[in-house]
């Protein structure tokens, strides 16, 4: 079952305040951070200019949340240099998506904005 549309909402309003707050307004025609969801994926990436193409965009992964109904818990995952996805350890699975999102925010570790 995908996400309904109160679910969205409150994606919206944790992991889409998270990419609002990263993404500063005065580099939005170079610089993004967004989301996209599919499935119970909610992907955030980095949208920006090819530094040898300034006409084209890349994209590339910053974090993964993984929604799993069965248990009603997110849990976090970081991409690795051969851009496999790993689940982020110092975050076990939570219930609260503000948690999870959080933890982005924070990077302790250096793995989602380096």
């Amino acid at each position: 079952m995908a996400f309904t549309e109160i679910e969205l909402k409150k994606i919206d309003n944790t992991v889409g305040a998270l990419c609002r707050k990263r993404s500063p307004a005065h580099l939005k025609d170079k610089f993004s951070l967004e989301y996209s969801v599919k499935g119970h994926d909610v992907l955030l990436y980095e949208r920006r200019l090819r530094w040898d193409n300034p006409d084209e965009w890349i994209e590339s992964g910053v974090a993964k949340l993984r929604y799993t109904r069965k248990t009603n818990q997110w849990q976090l995952y970081w991409q690795r240099a051969n851009r496999k996805w790993v689940k982020y350890e110092p975050c076990p699975a939570n219930k609260d998506l503000a948690v999870i999102v959080d933890e982005i925010g924070k990077d302790r570790y250096g793995c989602f904005f380096g």
